[in-house]
């Protein structure tokens, strides 16, 4: 939610803002905005809308400048205007701000401010921390470090910010907490990101900020990072692992269906140097420090949100499955409020894309507080959530830009299925031969998603059928329930079509009154364990003369013939393959978005990263 981009150094500042801005537009937002500093005079240009809506806005004459920071708002305080836009400027024009996050005592502390003289002119918790700093600057006559530091200590929340005085142009002051901010190292230069993708293309030497870190970054090349309580931090300076090709479009329509396409590769990328054929094993480095836990478990509780939670269902199926360990799959933003009872000998797994996901940190700090073991996985490396946890996976996904994730939970399901299948050969509980086909099925699964994305018209003509019906019925039994979620979840997310999944033999206990001549009901149908199950759900469906959409594997013959449209995929054998079944469904919705005109990487209202609860 909501991106941030800053620069200081010897370039013109403008250019980097807005094209930093452009590479943040994945993470969601209503607003946009730059300050670009000439002559020690900050330039404030913000609009409700779009980047290009803040492009039209300036004109083609931007204010020259060397010094600036520029966001992407996702309205929290206040609707979306171009007052309440982002940056801001206190009262007496001493400071300008941009902040990720969300100020829980603004309230208070604009209270406090009133009292003092202070006006307001946006309804925004940011203006509140502008106009605080301004205030101890002015009253406490420090500098404006310190009097950033002082309002942070004073503040409760979350928050990411980028902050620059009028009376000290020669430096740029970053903090933050709960909300992501790394800085880019260059040659006597920096730059700031919400992630790196914003100066990717300038350097690729990084310093995340620590929560309650803040750093002040100056024109001679020099960074001091300081906790909020003053106390010294020593840069440590790392090398990222982006390309700048991977957040391009390359020649696709979205990045969405480039993701789509994208992940026999992501998939390959995500099992290379962990699976070894010669050795019929699976080497996981990351969980080495903490293996003897995870194998002494007495349960895994799996946190994420949205379709992290839904690669967590599958985890568990997973790994009751063939590690015989009890899981327990939680929203994390349900978590930690609900008292959960959690024990030393319990290990929590953390899912989140982003490794940012507020709500997923909020799970992880709790598990730690109660002594649970716990483990990250997530596609980004240097977040949150691979510093905070014992230990982790990286899924490397690469960059996921479109909003509606799909390489990423893949990516997740393939981690979890490794998880799976080298703590149920090491508790013995899967046969030698079974192992062999499961890891077999688990490096064939890229070569059978590139195969299905071979022929993707099957799906397009029922996007075609389809696109403009208001509600849809995703069903799905054992696996495959999760992988209806998640179907549900992508239509809804990109086209606004209303889509509720289900497992299979609930639809007689309420959705079945949904049925009729008009509702499309996609059942992914590819179980060979209880297949006869779902040919009776089916009938029942059929029977009320609902459309039946069927997911099948190759070769199927009963279903095949009671579907009104049938899409087939490669032909596997186990709870791995099962995989492949979200492939046609994040085409389908793909395509429906795109027939209904809808912004298919940058759906309203939605944001890429969320960092506020």
């Amino acid at each position: 939610m909501c991106g941030i981009v800053g620069y200081i150094g010897g370039k013109e500042v403008y250019p980097i803002l807005i094209d930093g801005l452009k590479r943040l537009e994945y993470r969601g937002y209503d607003s946009s905005g730059v300050a670009v500093f000439c002559a020690n005079v900050p330039h404030i240009y913000k609009v409700k809308g779009k980047i290009s809506d803040l492009e039209r806005f300036i004109g083609d004459n931007p204010k020259k400048g060397t010094l600036g920071i520029g966001h992407t708002r996702w309205a929290t305080h206040g609707e979306p205007n171009d007052i309440n836009a982002h940056p801001h400027i206190s009262m007496k024009g001493k400071f300008v701000i941009v902040h990720n996050g969300i100020i829980e005592n603004y309230a208070t502390l604009k209270k406090k401010l009133v009292n003092r003289g202070y006006t307001f002119k946006s309804e925004t918790d940011t203006e509140v921390l502008a106009n605080l700093i301004e205030y101890i600057y002015e009253f406490g006559k420090v500098s404006a470090t310190d009097a950033v530091r002082f309002a942070l200590n004073k503040v409760q929340g979350a928050y990411g910010i980028a902050v620059i005085c009028t009376d000290e142009c020669d430096k740029l002051i970053v903090a933050r907490n709960s909300s992501p901010l790394v800085i880019g190292v260059g040659e006597k230069e920096f730059y700031v990101g919400s992630d790196a993708t914003p100066f990717v293309q300038y350097t690729n030497n990084v310093i995340y900020l620590d929560n309650e870190n803040m750093a002040v970054l100056t024109r001679n090349g020099k960074v001091d990072i300081k906790t909020i309580k003053n106390d010294v931090i020593k840069p440590e300076i790392q090398t990222v692992d982006l390309n700048f090709d991977e957040i391009e479009k390359g020649g696709y329509s979205h990045f969405m269906l480039k993701e789509i396409y994208e992940q026999p590769k992501s998939i390959s990328d995500t099992i290379r140097g962990r699976v070894d054929l010669t050795h019929n094993s699976i080497v996981l480095g990351g969980l080495m420090p903490v293996m003897s836990k995870i194998m002494n478990a007495r349960r895994i509780i799996i946190v994420g949100c949205g379709t992290s939670w839904h690669a967590g269902i599958m985890g568990e199926y997973l790994f009751e499955e063939y590690s015989r360990i009890p899981v327990e799959v939680e929203y994390a933003s349900e978590f930690r409020y609900r008292d959960p009872v959690i024990n030393s000998d319990d290990v929590v797994i953390a899912i989140s894309q982003s490794g940012e996901t507020a709500d997923t940190l909020a799970a992880v700090k709790l598990a730690k507080e109660k002594g649970a073991t716990v483990i990250g996985i997530c596609n980004v490396v240097g977040s949150s959530i691979s510093r905070e946890t014992h230990a982790g996976v990286y899924t490397h996904a690469g960059p996921e830009i479109g909003v509606a994730s799909t390489k990423a939970f893949t990516a997740q399901v393939m981690v979890l299925a490794m998880m799976a299948l080298s703590i149920g050969k090491a508790k013995y509980n899967i046969a030698p031969e079974m192992y062999m086909s499961l890891l077999n099925e688990l490096i064939t699964v890229p070569q059978k998603i590139e195969e299905f994305l071979e022929k993707p018209d099957q799906v397009k003509k029922i996007a075609e059928l389809y696109k403009n019906s208001p509600n849809f019925i995703y069903l799905g039994r054992g696996c495959y329930y999760p992988i209806a979620l998640e179907g549900a979840l992508k239509l809804k997310e990109i086209s606004y079509i209303h889509a509720t999944g289900y497992p299979a033999a609930e639809m007689k206990h309420g959705p079945i009154a949904l049925i009729d001549n008009k509702m499309p009901v996609v059942v992914i149908a590819a179980n060979r364990r209880g297949y006869d199950k779902i040919v009776n759900n089916v009938q029942e469906v059929k029977a009320r003369k609902g459309i039946i959409i069927a997911i099948v594997r190759e070769g199927d013959e009963t279903i095949s013939k009671m579907a009104d449209h049938v899409i087939e995929v490669p032909k596997f054998t186990t709870a791995i393959g099962a995989l492949i079944t979200i492939i046609p469904l994040q085409l389908l919705s793909y395509y429906i978005a795109v027939m209904r005109g809808c912004n298919v990487d940058q759906p309203r209202n939605l944001a890429k990263s969320v960092t506020v609860e």
